[in-house]
């Protein structure tokens, strides 16, 4: 693949996504396809949905009419993310059933590693299931991180480009090329995204960014050692998957319903400690950076594959623990006992 077909797909990623998201937002706010505030939810003020559609507008349209579909792993990646972003904008447009979501989030991640894409971490049979699981884990987990203006968008920016940067070092350059036109393509919609967000990416673009890099991530480290596998896993989606570690252990520590929404996750609290939201953005996307330059790093070489599994495992084990410290839940009063009884 050459640098002009590469630098071509990336611009007109970038052109599509903007371009959409500006035309998407109209029709949303015309037809009042809005996410209104209320409840869990942070926003002020009714705020269009679509914005995902332009983002895997741009992800998938330039690669494909520049190179077709000539990597069945990859092919089957795309399929599986177009199904989940079509998946994600029903829900958007009317709720749909757990069991629903996650049967066709199983499904898509079925046909995945039916192409091939394994994440060897046992080396035997129990490797597809566990892919399987993985996938369809990791693409809820980046669906929980989009709860604040800009945070899953600044994330995705960062941690896909340093992804891809791995994926040509691994030498696979048609998922290179599809984690290239990714970032390109959130950050022409990251304008209309950042604090004040104008338009939500919905599950339709949270779903869709997911299985791609749960995928991707996936499918560089597929036929590799334990320990590559492990920090192959973990290191390129580390904020979504201690996002979720520490809203999972928090509410079961309140005893609160874990599949509830909740202003609980890492976004939320650096706010509480006196961040603005827009530097709870940057910061995640910073950890995202961290992460997945340590993840090229052990690609690269320079630093074995079980150093970075120690790393990257010893992290998220202290930033899961270490945010329970931050009040989120109000307080329960205890009822005081009448004077005379017990």
């Amino acid at each position: 693949m050459n640098g002009s077909a590469l630098l071509t797909a990336a611009v007109s990623g970038f052109l599509l996504a903007a371009a959409a998201t500006h035309m998407l937002r109209r029709v949303a706010l015309r037809w009042e396809f809005t996410d209104r505030p209320g409840g869990h939810k942070s926003h002020e003020r009714p705020t269009p949905y679509l914005g995902g559609v332009a983002i895997a507008l741009g992800t998938i349209v330039p690669p494909v009419a520049l190179v077709g579909l000539p990597d069945e792993r990859v092919a089957g990646i795309i399929v599986g993310a177009l199904v989940l972003a079509l998946l994600g904008l029903i829900d958007d447009l009317r709720s749909l059933r757990p069991l629903t979501r996650l049967t066709v989030e199983t499904l898509a991640a079925v046909g995945v590693v039916l192409t091939g894409v394994r994440a060897t971490v046992t080396g035997t049979w129990l490797d597809v299931p566990i892919t399987v699981l993985w996938i369809v884990v990791i693409t809820n987990s980046f669906n929980l991180l989009d709860n604040m203006d800009g945070a899953l968008a600044a994330v995705t920016v960062v941690s896909a480009a340093i992804l891809a940067a791995a994926a040509f070092v691994s030498a696979r350059p048609v998922a290179g090329l599809i984690l290239v036109t990714l970032p390109l393509s959130v950050l022409g919609f990251l304008p209309y995204n950042w604090v004040p967000a104008k338009i939500f990416m919905g599950d339709a673009g949270s779903l869709f960014i997911g299985f791609v890099l749960a995928c991707s991530a996936a499918l560089l480290i597929t036929g590799r050692d334990t320990g590559t596998a492990i920090a192959g896993l973990l290191l390129p989606t580390f904020v979504a998957t201690v996002d979720t570690g520490v809203v999972v252990l928090s509410r079961r520590r309140a005893g609160l319903p874990i599949m509830q929404g909740g202003t609980d996750h890492l976004s939320h609290r650096l706010c509480r400690l006196g961040l603005s939201r827009s530097l709870a953005a940057l910061a995640l996307a910073a950890l995202a950076a961290t992460t997945g330059m340590l993840h090229l790093v052990m690609t690269l070489r320079w630093i074995s594959s079980l150093t970075a599994s120690l790393i990257g495992l010893g992290s998220a084990c202290i930033l899961i623990g270490l945010p329970q410290r931050v009040r989120v839940y109000p307080s329960v009063q205890p009822r005081k006992t009448p004077t005379g009884k017990r």
